[in-house]
């Protein structure tokens, strides 16, 4: 395993939309753990999506168990999620979003509350789950990535962007 180097905003290739994972097999598995060692290996990372080091494929992962955020109700644990997509979404929260990609900041968005996700595993196995609250955020948070978007695009107002704390 090996950590992989973070692309940071304003670098024109976090605007590239991911195209599907079509073949699962050995090296689908090898870049995952790559993956998975990066965020696991990023303080105070709960999320990672494959653009930010620079492969356009749906492939997030997301892992909100040891986060103590306060909207952080439901953890479904460490989950790669492939080909992700949001079927139904309900009611909404505002909460303060930071991004490996966009180290020195931190900003208010606006996200759906409750969502219901249909992906596949590193296998190619179907997954469907229900989430809300953090987790939920998170998801949709790393989604953006595969279209191409970053947090800073959602903000609530130009006044919600505020200068990150340092995590240690």
């Amino acid at each position: 395993m090996r950590k992989l180097p973070i692309i940071t905003y304003p670098d024109e290739r976090l605007k590239i939309p991911s195209l599907e994972v079509v073949d699962f097999g050995k090296d689908l598995e090898s870049f995952v753990e790559d993956l998975t060692y990066t965020m696991k290996t990023s303080p105070g990372c709960v999320g990672i999506a494959s653009p930010q080091v620079g492969v356009h494929k749906r492939i997030i992962l997301v892992d909100t168990s040891n986060s103590k955020h306060k909207e952080n109700k439901v953890s479904h644990g460490f989950m790669v999620l492939i080909n992700p997509r949001i079927v139904q979404r309900e009611g909404e929260l505002v909460v303060r979003e930071g991004c490996l990609s966009v180290p020195d900041y931190t900003g208010n968005v606006k996200r759906y509350y409750w969502i219901r996700v249909q992906a596949l595993d590193v296998k190619g196995n179907p997954v469907e789950f229900e989430t809300e609250g953090f987790e939920a955020v998170v998801i949709q948070h790393e989604i953006d990535h595969l279209e191409g978007k970053v947090f800073l695009e959602r903000l609530v107002s130009p006044r919600d962007l505020f200068r990150r704390k340092v995590y240690k």
